[in-house]
């Protein structure tokens, strides 16, 4: 079953009465429990590709179908609804908010649903369970300041899972994070698709790629190639030999 069906696909921005085609005749399926990467060199579209898809941007033309809905006709307050209960999103930059807890930043998006409709006693609980899970309990008390890089995204990941979404997107996860820590925050990535969620994550890291499902190839605003990697079985010779494969691919596209 297909989550997310992205048919011509358009995005034009007007700046000084010239007009910038950003995004051309996009048309792309992402299937239910893949991991999809997204890569291109800088100024393709992609970060722009992922906006429009998630409903954070509008299109100017084409049809995005998220779980049945087309999220192109839908009005702003129906569109927010929808990316609050059903999408995740994580970012490069690790947007959190300053007056609040780690905790109370993770659950602040369930104390918004209307999905959930919880006490909120069992939204700290599952929030803290998702910090279990991810090796972060120590923190829940901490400010943003007080965190390394790799703390505040693995949090950023427990708080675009806090309620429970079909589909997380992912804008440069590791993009600000020394290796190890790109390494940790990947690999949790892989764990929650691996449990169901579908992810489509932006990415210059060929490394990262590799560990992905599939990957699209964005130049100029249209996909001029994917391919298909499997699912990583989590190996270190596996993750070698998808890296050489994934590379000798990129040179072809012109990486």
């Amino acid at each position: 079953m297909n989550i997310l069906e992205v048919k011509d696909l358009c995005k034009t921005y007007v700046v000084n009465k010239h007009q910038n085609n950003v995004l051309k005749n996009i048309n792309f399926t992402i299937g239910e429990g893949e991991m999809v990467a997204v890569m291109g060199p800088s100024g393709s579209g992609k970060s722009t590709l992922l906006y429009a898809v998630s409903g954070m941007d509008d299109p100017t033309a084409g049809k995005v179908d998220f779980c049945g809905k087309n999220i192109a006709g839908m009005g702003e307050k129906e569109l927010a609804d929808l990316r609050l209960d059903e999408m995740g999103f994580i970012f490069q930059q690790m947007y959190m908010l300053k007056n609040l807890t780690i905790l109370d930043n993770i659950i602040l998006p369930a104390t918004q649903s209307k999905k959930l409709r919880e006490p909120r006693k069992e939204t700290v609980r599952r929030g803290q369970d998702l910090m279990r899970r991810l090796g972060i309990t120590d923190i829940a008390g901490n400010d943003i300041n007080e965190l390394s890089g790799g703390q505040l995204q693995r949090a950023c990941i427990c708080r675009s899972m806090i309620n429970n979404p079909r589909m997380i997107f992912a804008d440069e996860p590791t993009g600000a994070l020394n290796r190890a820590s790109s390494d940790e925050v990947i690999n949790e990535l892989l764990s929650l698709n691996r449990d169901g969620t579908t992810i489509m994550c932006v990415t210059h890291d060929p490394k990262v790629a590799a560990k992905c499902s599939r990957v699209l190839y964005i130049v100029d605003g249209g996909i001029v190639g994917e391919k298909e990697m499997g699912h990583f079985g989590g190996g270190d010779k596996e993750l070698r030999d998808r890296q050489r494969e994934l590379n000798n691919w990129l040179m072809e596209q012109g990486w």
